[in-house]
């Protein structure tokens, strides 16, 4: 199993939103990085990842699954390149996990959300994982099933 980290920006698509679309998710459509389609390719169904409000907010405030493996991005236009997984909500991140604690926390300094701000999807590492979970208060971390 494999943990990742979805940036959105919450006046587009925001967590309320990703828990509104339910049991069925939805997909995390627009990605036009080659890295960070590549992560989604790698995904497995019921990888869990973190959902991080950018722009406003700058936290992380929720728990997500991939419910639906890649598959062409129905917002690209008939471009095959890209691609996309359908991701659902899990819980709320019972205490939202800045940003700026993020950067303050030293176990934390090599996170993808640290060392590659602009990228939408990032992998995450499973002592990341563990500790974002401990500082959001979300223990024992969610785990695959």
């Amino acid at each position: 199993m494999a943990y990742w980290l979805y940036k959105s920006e919450p006046f587009k698509w925001s967590w309320s939103m990703q828990k509104e679309a339910g049991e069925a998710g939805t997909e995390w459509t627009g990605v036009r990085n080659y890295l960070a389609r590549n992560h989604m390719r790698a995904m497995k169904l019921g990888d869990k990842g973190f959902f991080y409000h950018s722009n406003e907010g700058l936290e992380i405030v929720g728990i997500t699954e991939v419910c639906a493996l890649t598959h062409p991005d129905s917002t690209a236009e008939g471009d095959a390149r890209w691609d996309c997984v359908d991701i659902r909500a899990v819980c709320d991140m019972p205490k939202p996990v800045s940003l700026k604690a993020i950067k303050a926390n030293p176990a934390l300094a090599n996170m993808a959300l640290v060392t590659s701000m602009r990228l939408s999807v990032q992998p995450v590492t499973e002592d990341e994982w563990d500790e974002v979970c401990r500082m959001g208060g979300l223990e024992p971390p969610p785990r695959a099933p």
